[in-house]
């Protein structure tokens, strides 16, 4: 059966949304994982994805450190670079952030090409990119905090 292409297909059960080996610039972790105690001080990013009928479709979403809300968020079938720049740019018309807020992420080619940069710095919001090898930490630590 194999032989002839018959059989079963397994089911993919992770799909990478993150390559953070790229050649563009990383920005320094300014996020320590604190709970800050007002909205709009950290911003964090990240993707994943949504299996549908044809395949995925993949979410990029922003939450508010503080309040653990989704702020801002964009949906495609591709991911790639624009919906990273899509939900930034959602976020961002509809928080109006104040100068200085952070804006956390992952090391992912994403966040970190030139076009994402710009925008952050035009939006008046500070980069920051979680250390290498230390994916979870930051999530763990938003999740498991209670008011």
């Amino acid at each position: 059966m194999h032989a002839t292409g018959l059989g079963i297909k397994p089911w993919r059960r992770f799909v990478r949304t993150t390559d953070s080996r790229h050649d563009s610039p990383i920005f320094s972790n300014l996020y320590r994982n604190i709970i800050p105690d007002q909205p709009d001080m950290v911003w964090v990013a990240d993707f994943t994805y949504i299996r549908v009928a044809i395949g995925f479709c993949y979410l990029a979403v922003i939450l508010d450190a503080c309040s653990r809300k989704v702020i801002g968020h964009a949906l495609s079938r591709h991911l790639d670079r624009e919906l990273a720049l899509a939900a930034l740019h959602a976020t961002v018309m509809n928080r109006n952030p104040p100068k200085g807020c952070i804006q956390h992420a992952d090391r992912g080619c994403q966040y970190a090409f030139q076009r994402y940069r710009v925008a952050l710095e035009a939006a008046g919001l500070c980069g920051s990119m979680r250390s290498a090898g230390n994916p979870i930490t930051m999530y763990r630590s938003i999740a498991s905090w209670k008011p």
